[in-house]
């Protein structure tokens, strides 16, 4: 099946209904943006092309990505908060013929086509094309760039069947809307709230674009009282914003979607006080987006600290289990690698098989998060081997950071570890050996890496905890930050 059947099939059932808003304002029907979709599929290329875009949240992505899927091409979506440099290595890397950015990332691309203006609604094609027939659901429909701990961008390859078997799973497991409800999309549609388009769009539900473009706490609880039944993927942090504005939940808002990092009991509580039982958690990977195991709304009443603690037990349609390091099922309480198998598992990574071997192994996903399970099914995150820092929902990969530290003459070595916290859910810290002060690395990492990647703080040490081999003890800096 190929997903433009999701628009193809809502627009024949309601194709008079308001279908994608912007703010308060109605943009289009389900049958303008079917119609739209197919026009711009038009002018997209072959089959298999891949078709990037670089924006904040904007109306134009969800038109982009059903035209691109009746086109038979793929959507590569980019992470509008990341450098220029790191953008164009995305497009470079996934081959991408065609970029569609917003104005003002197109400014920092050295290619890219303007999403707004004259010349993009001349994509708009006089005649527009089938919709596709007979597709194959294997074939690739989302190259979904998530960092490795080498600090390179690895593309997740995601099949029409991959963000099937997610949209199937998100409606049996989270949430029920009907064409009376609405998704609102406050975190990034590059990522969480993107992918959640297909279950929305299946079931008829409105698509609200915030004026901002962006996460605006009042603009987004202002938008709940507006439109009916909303439903929303946030980041913790966004939910603790949420909390802080002091106000009561609207009456309209009936589900939020949390995950993309830790959301610490006390917060959780908090926001359950505030705002009552709305909340569902996910945890999820690139490599199986948005789906291995979760929490729903009934798992949050009346819980222990040890269940709201966890992030829950097996989606529908997944396998998940615990491994010790000789690659046999954990005990119970024993802490090993997750792993998981299902429908929902990508097909691998993009031109690079030896990630593909390494990660895809016996039929199972390996996560390379480590967790335990207890005697009630539940699982619970312990630590994550890959050492990556989530700060705000964006995965942070300390390498990539460490590298272009070591960039700047002024550092010998460099270490970079999260530290928890109560806004961020986890900062950067890097531990640098070296001359270099803290504004001298903060202005050399301005010009070469996104904003959000910067350490918050600099710990100057006169050198780094390594065991006998040379290699860092990362553990050791972390207990540090904890003394």
């Amino acid at each position: 099946m190929n997903l433009f059947a999701v628009l193809d099939q809502t627009a024949g059932r309601f194709g008079d209904r308001g279908a994608v808003f912007v703010g308060e304002r109605q943009l289009h029907t389900w049958s303008q943006l079917r119609d739209r979709a197919l026009r711009i599929a038009a002018t997209l290329g072959a089959p298999g092309t891949r078709i990037a875009i670089a924006s904040e949240n904007r109306p134009e992505i969800v038109e982009l990505m059903f035209a691109a899927w009746a086109a038979e091409c793929v959507v590569v979506p980019i992470n509008y908060k990341l450098h220029p440099r790191e953008m164009e290595q995305i497009i470079d890397d996934a081959g991408a013929s065609q970029v569609f950015a917003s104005p003002k990332i197109a400014e920092g691309l050295a290619h890219g086509e303007i999403i707004d203006g004259p010349h993009y609604c001349a994509r708009l094609a006089a005649d527009p094309v089938d919709p596709p027939r007979d597709i194959d659901p294997t074939r690739l429909a989302w190259l979904f760039y998530t960092s490795g701990t080498t600090g390179r961008s690895k593309g997740a390859m995601l099949t029409h069947r991959n963000l099937m078997a997610m949209t199937v799973s998100h409606l049996a497991d989270f949430d029920a809307p009907d064409q009376d409800c609405s998704l609102l999309h406050g975190a990034p549609m590059s990522h969480g709230s993107g992918l959640y388009i297909p279950p929305y769009v299946l079931r008829g539900a409105r698509q609200v674009i915030p004026r901002s473009a962006a996460f605006e706490p009042d603009e987004f609880l202002d938008l709940c009282d507006h439109h009916p039944g909303c439903s929303a993927f946030l980041a913790p942090t966004m939910v603790q914003r949420l909390v802080q504005t002091g106000r009561s939940c609207p009456r309209n808002l009936r589900t939020v979607v949390y995950g993309g990092g830790p959301m610490y009991v006390e917060s959780l509580k908090k926001a359950m006080a505030a705002f009552g039982p709305i909340f569902v958690q996910l945890y999820g990977q690139g490599e199986a987006p948005m789906t291995i195991t979760g929490l729903r709304r009934a798992d949050h009443v009346d819980a222990d600290d040890a269940v709201l603690g966890s992030v829950g037990y097996a989606r529908s349609g997944v396998d998940v289990a615990v491994l010790g390091d000789d690659g046999t099922p954990a005990a119970m309480g024993e802490i090993g690698e997750i792993v998981c198998r299902g429908d929902v598992v990508m097909a691998g990574y993009w031109n690079n098989p030896e990630a593909t071997s390494k990660t895809l192994q016996d039929g199972w996903l390996r996560t390379g998060d480590m967790g335990s399970f207890d005697a009630r099914g539940f699982l619970t995150l312990r630590d994550r081997s890959k050492d990556v820092v989530i700060s705000g929902g964006s995965n942070i990969y300390p390498r990539e950071v460490e590298e272009v530290l070591l960039e700047h003459p002024g550092v010998d070595e460099a270490g970079v570890v999260g530290a928890p916290d109560d806004e961020w859910g986890e900062v950067v810290v890097a531990f640098v050996v070296g001359t270099a002060t803290a504004d001298e690395l903060d202005a050399h990492l301005l010009d070469r890496i996104a904003r959000f990647k910067r350490p918050k703080r600099y710990e100057f040490i006169d050198e780094l905890p390594k065991n006998s081999y040379g290699k860092v003890l990362k553990r050791a800096l972390r207990e540090r930050l904890a003394q």
